[in-house]
């Protein structure tokens, strides 16, 4: 088994872990109806539509 010549410093560790583990932006679309940007598969807080139908009444409009 392969054994390390040297100990990895913590900032080399780090900084390998910070390039690996980044987040990345939600994919976020726009609304077919008014065009505003959602995230995918919601309905749209603006208008209230999802898939080109009426799901939601939004509380602008009330």
């Amino acid at each position: 088994m392969a054994v390390p010549r040297f100990k990895t410093s913590k900032a080399r560790t780090s900084r390998r872990q910070s390039i690996n583990m980044k987040l990345s932006p939600p994919t976020m679309v726009e609304c077919s109806n008014c065009g505003n940007r959602v995230l995918l598969h919601r309905v749209c807080p603006k208008c209230g539509f999802y898939r080109g139908k009426q799901m939601i009444v939004p509380d602008s409009k009330v």
